[in-house]
């Protein structure tokens, strides 16, 4: 897919009087809100290593936690100091990388500050906007033909055609339908992609015969015969005979059988003889 590219910046402003040297406990932000988190940041007491020229230079341990349901493979978020009037007086950049749901990671966060901070405010901007992680792309999937169940990254996503939403990465499409062969595709969504793409599956024929049984199993093969009581069926090349009450389904694969072409005889040609001929004397 390819589209213009797009700049969105989210800016969250958390006003919070910042933990002093002699508190232990830590600063906590929800990013990008409270109410729909995905990155939950514990900011430790901020230490000043030293000064230079009015300028401070602040150390704070961050433990960055990942509460979506996606692995993210980069973060980058920018930390901005601001004081009681909201006035930037320092900044850095705190990047996080390869969480997993629900994992945490401690990060040394390091700025430099020309005052005293009172609140600080947190922005994600990489390429697109956000971070690259945290970007959703919809996307419709469509199927020939369509009703075909599909996952996403083993997840249930609906009946084709749908529309899905995938972060900036690889993941892997499972389209299921009655009558055909299970159809596996991996998709690419890259960080600039552009919202609006679509995916055509073409799902393909069951390459054998399928019994479906009503105790939820199947069968796979080439069925030799079928009687009002029995079916059977060749699986691995071994016959077996079910008792008919047994299956539930059955999808037949079409077969061309070839005729044998008979050899055509073609006539032998009549070998001319040598007429006798009489002597007369």
């Amino acid at each position: 897919m390819s589209g213009r590219r797009f700049c969105l910046l989210l800016l969250v402003v958390i006003l919070v009087v910042l933990p002093s040297a002699a508190e232990d406990s830590g600063l906590v932000m929800l990013w990008p809100d409270k109410d729909n988190p995905t990155l939950k940041l514990t900011f430790g007491r901020f230490h000043n290593e030293g000064s230079y020229a009015g300028q401070m230079t602040l150390v704070s341990d961050v433990i960055v936690q990942n509460l979506s349901p996606k692995v993210m493979p980069q973060a980058s978020l920018t930390v901005s100091l601001l004081d009681k009037d909201h006035v930037r007086i320092g900044q850095g950049l705190l990047v996080v990388s390869d969480l997993s749901p629900g994992e945490s990671a401690k990060v040394l966060f390091r700025c430099q500050s020309v005052g005293v901070p009172a609140t600080l405010s947190i922005s994600g901007k990489n390429n697109g906007g956000t971070p690259t992680s945290l970007k959703t792309i919809p996307l419709q999937v469509v199927s020939e033909p369509a009703g075909a169940s599909l996952k996403v990254d083993g997840k249930d996503q609906g009946l084709t055609p749908a529309t899905v939403y995938l972060t900036v990465g690889k993941h892997t499409l499972e389209l299921r339908k009655e009558g055909f062969a299970l159809t596996t595709t991996p998709f690419d969504v890259a960080p600039d992609e552009a919202p609006g793409g679509s995916i055509k599956v073409t799902l393909g024929g069951l390459p054998n015969d399928v019994l479906l049984l009503r105790d939820g199993s199947s069968l796979s093969g080439d069925v030799l015969s079928m009687t009002i009581d029995s079916i059977t069926i060749r699986v691995d090349g071994i016959d077996q005979k079910l008792d008919r009450n047994r299956v539930s389904k059955m999808f037949l694969v079409e077969r061309i059988v070839s005729q044998p072409v008979p050899a055509v005889e073609t006539p032998a040609k009549a070998i001319p003889t040598a007429k006798s001929q009489t002597q007369h004397q």
